[in-house]
């Protein structure tokens, strides 16, 4: 009997050393990474950045720590913090609400704390929405495009934070892009909007702190008004980085952006996907990575694309049916896009090869000709200027807008630098 006594005071010390070490990893980050986003110091600085001050919170189901704890909930936790309110940008605080869709005021079902829509009728915080806060804090995953509309939320906190005296402090994330790409021309007077709410390039090669520095110490804002703002720095990012490199976990900012690549792949073909004439994936399994429609010869476009010889590009035939969205049930063909060499690839310009293929290829069907013209607004919109449709209409050759694409890049490369955190 004292044997199995033993036994089993045995087998109880021996789950109880296994509950403390499974206690101990699950104290520390479930994701080994040398990468510390914004939320990561700012837990390690014990909140101080946040000390006395009355919190509003803006984020999405992106806004999470190492160990996918949300950010709503670790400053709602922390005991000398004031969380008052939260404020949802497009998709909602907790990611209920799909792509376009009205975000509404309403009380956050976890803690209960009001939660303000920055996507519907307001998109700027008013007075009242701030009246109970001192500070604003911004947390949420970019894809590194100025289409997305996450940086246009930032840039109106920070120009209703510079209206009506409140702090801006941004937990900041990394570019998925890298920081050292630079791609497209400069949005145009006459064509800012919340898909190009600023003058800067398609891809800016900037994180969301390093570009809300560069909106206030450039007088970007709205007046040329500038606001308080803190940056909570990255720990081990560096600007060679693309987000797989990071080794951090991808929360979806989006319903479209499922997986780190998809950040990738977003700026070559979401320019095209906003006139709905061919799928881009968006309704399919590859959203972003695709170009295809019942028109399409699938080895025919991807002979002709891959004979453009683009650096660092490679496509492949693609047969597919939708499940939703452009061509939703219909067979179709066209091509998957590969990025063999991401250094050398410039990932815009895919947008306007396929749309000279597509031309080449099927002169009946020549994008400006037979797009649906509604759509025309965005796609001006998006690329911040009308030059480039209306030069394609008449030359449907990317050699015709290239210049006028790559005019601005290096210029504002020169300019960010003085913004560089990393």
């Amino acid at each position: 009997m004292k044997h199995y006594k033993n036994i089993i005071i045995g087998a109880m010390s021996l789950m109880v050393s296994l509950s403390s070490a499974l206690s101990a990893q699950a104290a520390g980050p479930l994701f080994g990474t040398n990468v510390k986003t914004g939320i990561e110091v700012l837990k390690a600085h014990k909140f101080k950045e946040l000390e006395g001050k009355k919190i509003g919170l803006v984020t999405n189901p992106s806004g999470v720590d190492n160990n996918l704890v949300s950010t709503v909930d670790i400053l709602n936790d922390a005991k000398n913090v004031k969380l008052m309110a939260l404020y949802g940008p497009e998709h909602g605080v907790r990611g209920n609400v799909y792509a376009g869709g009205k975000v509404e005021n309403t009380l956050d079902e976890k803690t209960g704390i009001p939660v303000y829509s920055l996507y519907g009728k307001t998109r700027k915080p008013t007075e009242e929405m701030l009246r109970s806060i001192d500070a604003l804090v911004y947390d949420i995953q970019d894809n590194g495009c100025r289409s997305y509309t996450f940086i246009s939320t930032l840039g109106m906190i920070m120009e209703a934070a510079a209206e009506f005296d409140k702090e801006v402090i941004v937990l900041d994330r990394p570019n998925p892009l890298g920081g050292e790409k630079v791609e497209g021309s400069l949005v145009e007077d006459g064509f800012i909007s919340f898909v190009s709410q600023f003058k800067i390039p398609y891809m800016y090669g900037l994180t969301v702190g390093e570009l809300a520095l560069l909106l206030n110490g450039e007088r970007m804002l709205k007046d040329g008004k500038q606001c308080k703002l803190t940056v909570v720095k990255m720990e081990g990012w560096r600007r060679s980085m693309t987000y797989q490199d990071t080794k951090l976990p991808w929360i979806l900012p989006s319903p479209q952006q499922p997986q780190a690549i998809s950040a990738l792949f977003y700026p070559t073909t979401g320019i095209l996907g906003e006139l709905g004439y061919v799928s881009i994936g968006v309704g399919y399994t590859l959203p972003f990575q695709i170009a295809c429609a019942p028109w399409i010869d699938a080895i025919k476009f991807s002979d002709k694309l891959n004979s453009y010889g683009m650096e660092g590009i490679r496509f492949r035939p693609l047969h597919i049916k939708p499940f939703f969205s452009v061509f939703s049930g219909e067979d179709i063909q066209g091509i998957q896009i590969f990025i063999t060499n991401y250094k050398k690839a410039v990932l815009t310009e895919i947008n306007f090869y396929i749309m000279q293929a597509i031309a080449e290829l099927y002169p009946d069907r020549a994008v400006f000709d037979k797009a649906n013209t509604n759509r025309h607004r965005m796609f001006d919109l998006v690329c911040g200027s009308d030059y480039i449709r209306k030069t394609f209409t008449q030359t449907n050759k990317v050699s015709s807008i290239q210049n006028f694409w790559r005019k601005d890049a290096e210029t504002f490369k020169e300019l960010s630098k003085k913004y560089y955190l990393y």
